[in-house]
């Protein structure tokens, strides 16, 4: 019982402590930054070696204790407002971390009902993996939402070039995306010609995109754009030249995934015998599967082999992972 209350409590402060740090924060700092583009204020620029007073989303109108400004250096919320930006979601870090408390608190009590003792000592560990999925969910949307991207971005490059040379301007070209092209694409697009239509100069608007999609291929574009921006040169053909090297490297990721199937496909298996293992001894044997949880030893020898198993899933991913 006093387990209980004891997790119980942590989930209340947790929850309290990052309410205090996503939820008012969140809020104050948004409705600051559309008072600070309605009255036409810029923000203070960062001085490098010295403290920056610049407006975030964590930071707040009211009083602040230690623990929020400790969780202002750390721009916890920064960092999920640009991972749900790369993922299209429309959410707020606040509701993503009241999402993520509602299903840990679900995952927690689930298994401490569901599981027999004395394994409900670890429901824990379900109420980490059900805090930690959405926050998965949104980062695996977002690597397929930059995939999809990725693959329509060569064909973007070659009809601004054919925009370009039939007359429009560069500006021009990006908003006719828009209508040409479906989402992703369309909609980075759109927002970078909406920024530079109201105002916004085309090198911060394209730097604004750069920071959304966070691809090696757009670095190239924005850098080949602002680049004959101050030499000048032809663009039209740059940005030919770049779509043909970007399907070029889309080939040889393609080898090489090919090539490295085998070890990805073994490190994945060679990962999931332990745990299957585990499972069929549970319901086969459940009291060499005990040892491992009352037992002092036991726990020792568990802790160890998960933190090995762990170090060599690492090690064989970094072995078949090769960039390009």
């Amino acid at each position: 019982m006093g387990y209980t209350i004891l997790v119980f409590l942590f989930i209340v402060g947790g929850t309290y402590v990052l309410y205090m740090a996503f939820g008012k924060s969140a809020g104050a700092g948004d409705v600051q930054r559309v008072k600070d583009r309605l009255l036409g204020k810029k923000k203070p620029e960062k001085q490098s070696g010295a403290a920056s007073d610049s407006p975030s989303l964590i930071k707040s109108d009211e009083p602040t204790t230690n623990l929020q400004n400790i969780l202002s250096k750390l721009r916890l919320a920064d960092r999920v407002e640009a991972m749900l930006e790369q993922a299209g979601m429309r959410w707020t870090p606040a509701k993503l971390m009241q999402t993520a408390l509602g299903f840990a608190l679900a995952g927690y009590c689930v298994a401490w009902f569901m599981l027999p003792p004395p394994f409900d000592n670890f429901a824990w560990v379900f109420g980490l993996v059900g805090f930690g999925g959405p926050f998965l969910w949104i980062m695996r949307k977002g690597k397929a939402r930059l995939k999809k991207f990725e693959e329509q971005f060569p064909d973007s490059l070659e009809f601004v070039a054919r925009s370009m040379r039939a007359g429009h301007a560069f500006s021009v070209s990006l908003e006719m995306i828009h209508r040409e092209f479906a989402d992703p694409l369309a909609s980075e697009f759109r927002r970078t010609f909406d920024e530079q239509n109201l105002g916004l100069p085309l090198e911060n608007a394209l730097q604004n995109f750069a920071k959304r999609v966070p691809l090696l291929e757009v670095h190239f574009f924005v850098s080949a754009v602002l680049l004959q921006k101050r030499t000048g040169g032809n663009l039209s053909e740059l940005l030919d030249k770049l779509a043909v090297i970007i399907r070029e490297r889309f080939k040889l990721r393609g080898r090489i995934k090919a090539i490295s199937a085998h070890g990805r496909i073994t490190a994945s298996t060679l990962s999931i015998i332990p745990i299957a293992v585990a499972f069929l001894m549970f319901y086969t044997n459940r009291e060499y599967i005990e040892f491992f949880v009352k037992d002092p030893t036991g726990n020792q020898m568990a802790g160890v082999a998960i933190f090995f198993q762990l170090v060599g899933y690492i090690i064989m991913k970094k072995i078949v992972s090769i960039e390009i």
